[in-house]
């Protein structure tokens, strides 16, 4: 079975890969070709400064709060993306990870159907920060490599992601090496006058691929908001394209809320506080059971729960202007089934991590000149890891250790302050965050380790504005990630290896310079970026001698390594008429590793997006290609990796036809997937891509009602 399956892909879809690569070498020079003429046209018309409403979202007018202050984008020196939740839902962007495939710079692996891993500029699972809030996604346990973290969001509770690339150890703390990645959910809006709102979402999906429901409801008012939410979701096996036929097992199930609230107690101060809670049950490993004998291999459970409390107080006294206090606890656990065929012994792995966090920030500023964010933060995560393996014969069990160390701890304190100077041609920002942690490492056969590593990180950027309608800028930022718990003290199969734990790790540690270029006309706008990173002390699993353990080699993390990554990204949109609108992006991005004289492993292809959109004041229309390129620089551990085809993975391009309708209080979305049915997979993941299939998503919003004297109006 095993064979047929790697055949099916990297056969069938091996005879024609000349053919596809080169229809995919072709799209992508198409696109840069259309790029590139507008790009010129813009240049040379820096004067035309006048917004052109036709422009769907100018750049100047988005507001974005990556870098933990409220900023315009045009105006930001940085490369930072956003995806609305109105844009989520019209393209019926299945979960939180899928909703970011669209942006340069980001690409989205796949190991299972139940997870997704954005790479931002070449980097994922530890070293790309997610934050749901702006509380830390992110933990002690967070792998390295692609990991299922980011799907733990329910994508119909969010408002908007932005997506930081590059940056954010200075705003955040560890672990942003590629940047940052920020989830934010609905908010609870007060209004002057007491309104409801409610709304109901159903959608399915051809071939029993997904059935989801969703409803909301929120109420406003002066001095009090509320809103909650609940999602049902039943994810079936997934189809590919062409020759892959259904793909068993992948598909899962999910139930999700979240509760939001909002008080004035004074004029000056506002609280909120939230609760969420993501359930999913029996999520499949596909590539274990498809490739590695597995009978059974999955999440039993994926469940992860969010509370916080947040205090705003207006100061306006002098340079101090805001004071937010914040307190939050999360708990994660998750659950893994395994069992191998003609086995008896049924594998049962649990692990559980409760943080708990405390930041105080103040916002300070001297006019329009001067605004600085500084603050602390102070972050615990404790672990609990345990394993039962189960005689299936004689139904006796034994208890074993974990996949990490049970009881270890890491905790960190840090303090932050970043400045922006604004002149009349000039923007610069600079910043600092000095960071401390205290790991407790406890293990049964080496007894207790303690780590208290530290790091301290800076970034500066200026900006230059060219005219009112384009700038460019510079930036330079560093970046540090801590080991971590999984890092120290993991210990038995992961993915396709067995790791022995290492407690004498150091940070790892980066340097990223990068130019960038905005341009916002009346109807182009556009943005190129050019980025270096230089990566220190890496830390980096490797073999272990030529010993194995259950099958698997042996790998031990160790830093060993320095590498490279440098990259290109570009983006634009040009609305050649009223209602339409042509947009496209392109991602280029190479890896060395130093060290090993080798690429950086699972580096993503080039790979980019062309589409072209017709709105209506009821209703839109289009067509997009996603596309990428042939994968063939691959590092030894891709090679060893059977989630990659022999040889690399296949370019493939993608078309899907998308529209929308509202009926009054009804709407209706409708995707028409993968048109042409082709077979493809995004480079490293261990399911391919869906089939020529359809989705329909039908919305009812019950506007908002006004009470005036106990009367409807």
């Amino acid at each position: 079975m095993n064979s047929i399956i790697k055949l099916r892909y990297a056969g069938k879809v091996g005879n024609g890969f000349k053919v596809l690569s080169r229809q995919v070498t072709v799209q992508v020079l198409l696109i840069c070709a259309a790029a590139m003429p507008g790009m010129l046209a813009a240049q040379e018309a820096g004067s035309r400064a006048k917004q052109d409403t036709l422009v769907p979202y100018p750049l100047s007018e988005i507001v974005i709060t990556a870098d933990r202050y409220s900023s315009t984008r045009f105006y930001t020196p940085e490369a930072i993306d956003r995806i609305e939740s109105s844009t989520m839902q019209q393209d019926q962007l299945r979960t939180a990870p899928e909703a970011l495939i669209r942006m340069p710079g980001v690409f989205v692996q796949k190991t299972s159907h139940g997870g997704g891993s954005p790479f931002v500029r070449g980097m994922t699972g530890n070293q790309t920060l997610l934050l749901v809030d702006g509380i830390r996604l992110s933990n002690a346990t967070q792998r390295y490599g692609p990991n299922q973290y980011f799907n733990t969001i329910d994508v119909f509770s969010l408002d908007r992601i932005e997506v930081l690339r590059g940056s954010g150890s200075v705003q955040y703390g560890s672990d942003a090496i590629g940047g940052t990645i920020h989830a934010m959910c609905r908010d609870a809006v007060l209004t002057d006058k007491p309104s409801w709102r409610t709304s109901l979402l159903a959608r399915m999906m051809t071939q029993g691929m997904e059935q989801s429901l969703h409803g909301d409801l929120e109420y406003g008012s002066r001095k009090a908001a509320f809103r909650g939410g609940i999602t049902w979701r039943d994810f079936g096996d997934l189809v590919g394209g062409d020759t892959t036929g259904r793909q068993i097992p992948t598909g899962y199930d999910e139930l999700d809320y979240d509760v939001r609230g909002k008080i004035m107690p004074g004029p000056k101060t506002t609280l909120t506080f939230a609760f969420q809670q993501i359930h999913q049950r029996n999520v499949p490993v596909y590539h274990k059971v498809a490739l590695e004998n597995y009978a059974v291999n999955k999440m039993g459970l994926q469940d992860r729960k969010l509370a916080w409390l947040r205090m705003n107080h207006k100061l306006d006294k002098g340079i101090w202007k805001d004071l937010t206090l914040a307190v939050s606890w999360q708990h994660t656990e998750e659950e893994r089934d395994m069992r191998k065929n003609g086995s008896d012994i049924l594998r049962y792995e649990n692990d559980r991590v409760r943080s708990a966090g405390f930041s105080a920030e103040a916002f300070t500023a001297r006019g329009d000149f001067w605004s600085a964010n500084s603050g602390l933060e102070v972050y615990t995560d404790r672990v609990k890891s345990m394993r039962t393996d189960a005689d299936l014969s004689n139904g006796t069990s034994a208890a074993k250790r974990g996949l990490y160390p049970d009881g270890s701890e890491m905790s960190s304190l840090a303090a932050f302050s970043i400045h922006r100077f604004s002149f009349p041609r000039w923007n610069i920002s600079a910043g600092a965050r000095w960071n401390t942690y205290i790991i407790n490492v406890s293990d049964r056969s080496t007894g207790t380790t303690m780590l208290t590593p530290s790091a301290l990180v800076g970034n500066l950027s200026c900006l230059r504005k060219i005219s009112p309608a384009s700038n460019v800028f510079a930036s330079l930022n560093t970046g540090f990630r801590a080991p971590n718990i999984d890092d120290l003290g993991t210990l038995g199969i992961v993915d396709f290896r067995y790791e022995q734990p290492n407690f004498e790790l150091k940070p790892e540690h980066s340097i990223q310079v990068q130019l960038g270029y905005k341009y916002q006309g009346r109807k182009f706008s556009g943005e190129a970026y050019l980025y270096h990173n230089e990566l220190y002390d890496l830390i980096v699993r490797n073999r272990a001698g030529s010993d194995s353990i259950e099958g698997y080699p042996v790998y031990r993390k160790e830093n060993a390594e320095r590498a490279r990554i440098q990259g290109v990204e570009a983006s634009w949109s040009l609305v050649p008429a009223r209602s339409w609108l042509l947009s496209g992006s392109i991602t280029y991005t190479h890896g060395l590793n130093i060290t090993n004289d080798e690429p950086v492993r699972r580096i993503p292809p080039v790979f980019g997006m062309l589409a072209l959109e017709y709105r209506h004041k009821k209703g839109r229309i289009g067509a997009e290609c996603l596309a990428a390129g042939k994968q063939t620089r691959l590092a030894q551990g891709d090679k060893d990796d059977n989630r990659i085809p022999e040889g690399g993975t296949p370019g493939w391009t993608v078309l899907n036809i998308l529209g929308s309708y509202q009926f009054g209080s009804f709407t209706v979305d409708l995707c028409l997937n993968n048109i042409l049915n082709r077979d493809y997979r995004y480079h490293g993941s261990g399911v391919n891509g869906i089939g020529r299939s359809a989705m329909v998503t039908m919305r009812f919003e019950l506007k908002k009602v006004y009470l005036k004297s106990n009367k409807t109006t």
